[in-house]
This record gives C-alpha cells, structure tokens and sequence, in this order.
C-alpha cells in the first residue's frame, strides 16, 4: 500500500473547522487586547500625591506595553491560522514543508497551523 501523501477532503474539513473555532477566538482575544492597549487614558490617580502618580504612569506604561506585544503575538497566530486556511483549500495542509512528509493528526490538532513535522522542526533549532 501507498504511503498517504495528503488528507483526503474530509479529513482536510475537519481541520478547517477546528481552525475557525480557534480563528474566532483568537480574533476576539486580540480585539480585547487592543481595546486594552488603545483606552485608559484616565489611570484614576487624578487625586494622589505625584509621586504615587508617576509610579502608578509607570507601571500603566509597562502594562501596556505588554498588552501591546501580546496582542501582536496575537496577531501573528490569526495570520498563522489564515494561512493555514488557505493550505486547506489548495489541499497542501498537513504537509511538511522540509521533508513533504504528512504531518501526524494529532500535532495539527494540538497546532493546527503547524507546517513542519516534529524531526523536521528540531533541525532547525
């Protein structure tokens, strides 16, 4: 018998769903940070001594600054899992892009956007 050299269409649906159960939650997740980067003007220390003001401004800053960066983590795993979308309707999903091996169902339902089988991805490192 053959070695299997891509999902068949069912298996590719499968994977569609699961990748736009988690497209939505990661759109939303990333509109809920971006609303928490972009408002809070008004960190609520109007009526405190300076001092206690220009800690609590600092560690607003740091705050979000690291909404910000999560929030473009967040960004960049929508991107990951548009792209794998479009894989999907080429009917390349699932294959390594280094080895052309397929890539095991259960490490593209753990990483739905995975492009490398696991050898693959540890000689890269």
């Amino acid at each position: 018998m053959a070695e299997k050299t891509r999902y068949s269409d069912e298996e590719l649906q499968e994977f569609k769903e699961l990748i736009l159960a988690k497209l939505e939650k990661a759109q939303k997740e990333y509109e809920s940070l971006r609303e928490s980067v972009m408002n809070g003007e008004d960190n609520g220390v109007a009526d405190t001594s300076p001092t206690f003001k220009a800690l609590e401004e600092g560690a607003d800053t740091l705050e979000k600054e690291h909404m910000a960066r999560m929030a473009e983590r967040q960004r960049q795993f929508i991107r990951h899992l548009q792209a794998a979308l479009v894989r999907i309707e080429n009917k390349t999903y699932g294959i390594c892009r280094v080895t052309g091996q397929l890539i095991p169902k259960e490490r593209l339902r753990a990483v739905p956007h995975a492009t490398l089988v696991i050898d693959a991805k540890n000689q890269k490192k």
